[in-house]
C-alpha cells in the first residue's frame, strides 16, 4: 500500500499554481510519494502532471464535482489520462439524493458515467462520511450503494474517521467493503472535552494497528491517503506527523 497525502488537508495553500508547486514540494519532502488532487485552484492537468513528475509524486485519486462527472464525463476521463490517474472520485453524495424521496435516483443518474469510466480503464470512487450509515427506508445508505453498484462500477474511498463518527466498526466495514477499497482515507479521532476532533494518524484514540491489519488482510487497497479536514495548528505539521507515525510501521 502506497502512502499519499489528500490535498484537501492543505486546501488553503493550493489555490494558485505557484502555491500548488510550493505545497507539493513540502509534501514530497516529507516522504509522501502520492497525492489526491482535491479542492485545488485552477491548474491545467498538464501543468499539475509536470510538477508531480518533477517531484516523483503520483496522482492517485481525485475528487471531481458530481456535475462534471455526469455532464462532462469524457473530458474528465481525458484529464485523468493526462494525470496518469486511475481513480475518479466524488467527495460526497449531493444533498438531494440523501432523502427517501430522491436516493433511488442516484444510481440511475450515475451508473452510465460510472460505466464509461470503467470502460476507459478507470474506476469511479465514492467517499463516505457518517450520514451514509443512517438508515433510510429501513436500510443504511451505504448498504444501498453496495446493492446499486457493482464493485467494477464503483469503489469506496473508505474514510476511517467518518466510519468511527457514525458509531460503526471500522474493521468490520473494511471486511464488508474489501473488494472495493482501492483507496482509503486515514484520519484519527481525538476528543476535546465532550467534542470529537480530527487528529493526525495514531495521535488520537482509534485502533490504527487493528485498522491497518484489517486493510492488509483485505488485500485490495492500493493507496493509503492521509487526510485531516480540520487541524489544530499547521496542516503541514499534521501531515508530517501522520507520515512519521505510519512510516515507523513500514508504510511509505
Amino acid at each position: 500500500m502506497i502512502l499519499g497525502a489528500q490535498l484537501y488537508t492543505v486546501r488553503t495553500f493550493i489555490q494558485t499554481e505557484t502555491d500548488i508547486r510550493r505545497t507539493l514540494q513540502k509534501i514530497a519532502a516529507m516522504g509522501y510519494t502520492a497525492i489526491q488532487a482535491s479542492a485545488m485552484g485552477p491548474i491545467a492537468p498538464e501543468a499539475l502532471r509536470a510538477i508531480c513528475d518533477e517531484l516523483s509524486l503520483t496522482v492517485a485519486l481525485t475528487h471531481v464535482s458530481p456535475d462534471r462527472i455526469l455532464r462532462d464525463t469524457e473530458a474528465v476521463i481525458r484529464e485523468h489520462d493526462v494525470l496518469g490517474c486511475e481513480y475518479i472520485g466524488i467527495g460526497s453524495m449531493p444533498d438531494k439524493y440523501r432523502t427517501p424521496d430522491w436516493y433511488g435516483h442516484f444510481a440511475a443518474d450515475f451508473r452510465e458515467a460510472a460505466g464509461r469510466i470503467a470502460k476507459a480503464g478507470k474506476k469511479f470512487m465514492y467517499h463516505n462520511h457518517n450520514f451514509e450509515f443512517q438508515k433510510v427506508g429501513g436500510k443504511r445508505l451505504i448498504e444501498r450503494l453496495l446493492e446499486d453498484f457493482s464493485p467494477a462500477e464503483m469503489g469506496i474511498t473508505l474514510d476511517t474517521y467518518w466510519v468511527q463518527a457514525a458509531g460503526a466498526d471500522v474493521c468490520e466495514w473494511i471486511d464488508i467493503l474489501k473488494d472495493r477499497l482501492d483507496c482509503v482515507h486515514l484520519k484519527d479521532m481525538n476528543v476535546r472535552g465532550m467534542e470529537p476532533v480530527m487528529a493526525p494518524v495514531m495521535e488520537g484514540n482509534m485502533n490504527f494497528p487493528a485498522i491497518l491489519d484489517a486493510l492488509e488482510r483485505a488485500g485490495s487497497t492500493k493507496y493509503l491517503l492521509v487526510e485531516q479536514d480540520t487541524c489544530e495548528g499547521s496542516p503541514f505539521d499534521c501531515l508530517r506527523t501522520s507520515y512519521a507515525n505510519l512510516a515507523a510501521l513500514g508504510y511509505r
